[in-house]
């Protein structure tokens, strides 16, 4: 399932979640946001139930994107245990950004 985050769930889904969440930054008019895409939704799909995986649109929440210091997109936040432990910029293979997660779980 991939998740939809924002500052009203973003304390009870992410930072107080059990398992490790991967966040992409995003926004709908970012080309390489939009190549990522299928990607996150397949890692959404693939570790259901292991990790959470969702998306902040950095238009809607800049709020949030300003906690993490977003400044370029596609930004990719890995956080566990209320904690950013890793993170990537820029489009990438989907194995790249799985390994990221991986280590997290």
């Amino acid at each position: 399932m991939e998740y939809k985050f924002t500052t009203e769930n973003f304390e009870a889904e992410v930072l107080n979640s059990d398992k490790p969440v991967l966040v992409d930054f995003y926004a709908d008019w970012c080309m390489p946001c939009k190549m990522m895409g299928a990607a996150v939704k397949q890692l959404a799909d693939e570790y259901d139930g292991q990790a959470k995986v969702g998306k902040i649109n950095v238009d809607e929440q800049p709020e949030l994107a300003g906690q993490f210091g977003v400044r370029s997109i596609p930004f990719f936040a890995i956080i566990k245990n209320g904690r950013l432990i890793d993170s990537a910029l820029g489009a990438m293979p989907k194995e790249a950004l799985e390994d990221k997660l991986k280590k997290a779980l």
